[in-house]
């Protein structure tokens, strides 16, 4: 049950959407948890589980301990590829069908916006996508589902099919840099757009959390949906303290009965 306040907050959001003509999202942890991925900070997250400092890429390149740890974890994990998405995601991408958004940016590497159904080449992922192992050598890619049944229950660590390089999974590990042309990509979209939402981010984490300053530094409105407060709440025209889906599927009701499509 959506309490009134909170109800008058996503009304206003919704007007947003229908007025706006260029609508970016970024996306955080906090749209990944309701699918059942943990994030890496809280209580019970993966540095809980797992060591960060095998996530640098100094100790990943250096170690072949490490790139065992990570492979085990990629196997025995399950959780990205078994996730699905979730009412958040799949709000998004309903917006992509009815003509309202023109791109996501997200810190997320779940592979789930494009499993809703949003266009891989809208989706900016910021720090990676997990469904992916890259060789350093040579830079072949190579989809982790398709060596999952040939090294589960082995001690194996795969290479390079091509080269006999390294694999680390095409994501951004501590030390290494946001991929260049996607955030500059997504720095261009944000700079340039009518309005950004931000849903599940604390805003903490750079170069990413730049993209609000971006919209605003650009005249965009700028909607923030997180449970906690954040440093940009006073920047924003809207909050919402509440869940992703939730928050989402309220926004998608209401601009169903505004009729809202430019599709």
């Amino acid at each position: 049950m959506i309490h009134e306040h909170l109800q008058e907050h996503i009304y206003k959001t919704a007007e947003l959407i229908a007025k706006a003509g260029k609508i970016v999202f970024f996306t955080g942890a906090g749209v990944s948890t309701e699918s059942g991925i943990p994030d890496f900070r809280s209580p019970g997250g993966l540095w809980s589980k797992f060591d960060p400092d095998d996530f640098t890429i100094e100790r990943f390149l250096c170690s072949t301990e490490t790139r065992k740890r990570q492979w085990k974890f990629l196997l025995e994990g399950g959780i990205f590829s078994q996730a699905q998405p979730n009412a958040a995601h799949k709000a998004i991408a309903w917006l992509e069908a009815i003509g309202k958004l023109n791109c996501v940016i997200t810190q997320n590497v779940d592979d789930l916006h494009q499993k809703a159904g949003n266009s891989p080449e809208k989706v900016y992922e910021l720090h990676g996508n997990m469904k992916w192992l890259k060789c350093m050598d040579c830079f072949e890619r190579y989809p982790l589902e398709n060596l999952l049944g040939r090294f589960l229950g082995t001690e194996e660590v795969p290479v390079c099919v091509r080269c006999q390089g390294i694999l680390k999974p095409d994501v951004i590990f501590f030390g290494e840099s946001l991929p260049t042309q996607t955030l500059k990509d997504a720095t261009y979209a944000a700079s340039n757009c009518d309005l950004l939402i931000v849903i599940g981010s604390s805003l903490v984490v750079y170069p990413a959390a730049y993209i609000p300053l971006y919209a605003k530094g650009g005249g965009a409105k700028l909607v923030i949906i997180n449970k906690t407060e954040t440093s940009y709440d006073a920047n924003a025209d809207v909050v919402i303290h509440g869940g992703a889906g939730e928050v989402m599927d309220g926004i998608v009701a209401v601009l169903q009965k505004l009729d809202v499509s430019c599709a």
